[in-house]
């Protein structure tokens, strides 16, 4: 089993920075897929950016913009976030994927102002 906590949401003005932590309780493997998603209301969760191993994986949306990373000896994940916008609000999520079974985390506020 694997619980995951979301920190570092918050509001910032459109131009401005980040940086989302997820801290995973349990063990994790560094074959364990670990990402961040995100969610608007009303629309379906979407894919921000995912890591496992030394692969990253980047919706087009934010390419450039953010950048994921991870620490197998401390069980994080963390996403910057950088020129932010406004299109980028949303509730965002820690995710780890192993095998068929995903964990969620509680998700966190990301308000961008413009």
């Amino acid at each position: 089993q694997v619980q995951l906590v979301e920190s570092g949401g918050g509001s910032v003005q459109a131009g401005g920075s980040l940086r989302l932590s997820c801290a995973a309780s349990g063990r994790i493997f560094s074959f364990d897929v670990m990402g961040w998603y995100r969610q608007v209301p009303g629309k379906q969760r979407e894919l921000v950016a995912t890591i496992t191993g030394g692969t990253t994986n980047y919706a087009d949306s934010v390419k450039g913009r953010f950048t994921i990373s991870r620490d197998n000896a401390k069980n994080t994940v963390t996403l910057q976030m950088n020129s932010l916008k406004s299109e980028d609000t949303a509730i965002y999520y820690c995710n780890v994927l192993r095998g068929v079974f995903a964990y969620w985390g509680q998700g966190t506020q990301v308000t961008v102002s413009s």
